[in-house]
């Protein structure tokens, strides 16, 4: 669903506008989004970035006064990139994170998250325990709080981390995952509206953790830009009062993800 030429182009383009912000108070800022999470943030047929997390950044840019430009960056390099001023805030469907907040500050959640176990259908894997899954191939996407669990609780499994998250996908609609930890919500879309994750099914308990899925998911900003956090923290309370949220979540899930309800 990603394709790693258009990343570079849209990140090319982007860098060929000559942008530069660095705060809440400049006339434009960039925007940074992974480009390959559907349904939260992907590549569209022409090119273009879009998805729910697109959509809410860029309502939020409008709410602060601001245009923004959208760069897309691989899940490994985003926060890097975010400290190296190519951007200048991250909403990429991230997990607030103590770890992650070593280096970058967040905003609010603006949304809640689960994680889960992924099985081919007719596995009989039922019990997910380090013992039961010893030896069992077990994905998650590399640099994410997934990874990070699936490492602390299977330490006697095979662990295999993909870059992406659709590269992980496609070995597992193939056979060659036993199963994996993904984010609930784009399973559950992969699982259930797409042709190569009908293979497939979640399974077991939501993976609610806090150690691992912390507070939520927020926006990502440098630790220095006080300002902009706080602008689109009030930005984020008034799209959610005045329904502007709900649109754009209905457009993408069955409940409010905002609430889990």
């Amino acid at each position: 669903m990603k394709l790693f030429n258009r990343h570079v182009a849209a990140i090319a383009l982007t860098l060929a506008g000559g942008l530069v912000a660095t705060s809440a108070s400049a006339e434009t800022l960039r925007l940074g989004t992974e480009g390959a999470y559907p349904p939260f943030n992907y590549i569209e047929s022409d090119g273009k970035i879009a998805g729910f997390d697109v959509e809410i950044g860029l309502e939020l840019c409008k709410r602060i006064g601001v245009e923004c430009d959208l760069v897309a960056q691989d899940w490994d390099g985003i926060i890097p990139g975010l400290l190296a001023n190519k951007y200048d805030f991250i909403i990429a469907s991230m997990f607030i994170t103590e770890e992650r907040k070593k280096q970058v500050d967040f905003t609010d959640p603006y949304y809640l998250a689960a994680m889960t176990h992924v099985v081919p259908k007719g596995s009989g894997i039922t019990e997910f325990t380090n013992e039961a899954l010893a030896g069992k191939v077990i994905g998650a996407q590399s640099g994410t709080t997934q990874a990070d669990y699936a490492e602390a609780t299977y330490p006697d499994a095979d662990i295999r981390l993909y870059p992406t998250q659709d590269e992980l996908n496609l070995d597992m609609a193939s056979g060659r995952v036993d199963l994996q930890v993904g984010d609930m919500l784009p399973m559950l879309d992969w699982t259930k509206k797409t042709e190569d994750g009908a293979c497939c099914e979640l399974a077991g308990e939501p993976i609610t953790d806090p150690k691992f899925v912390g507070d939520g998911v927020g926006i990502a900003v440098r630790q220095e830009d006080d300002d902009l956090r706080e602008k689109l923290n009030v930005a984020l309370k008034d799209i959610r009062a005045d329904g502007t949220y709900k649109a754009i979540n209905d457009k993408y899930f069955d409940i409010d993800i905002y609430t889990m309800k």
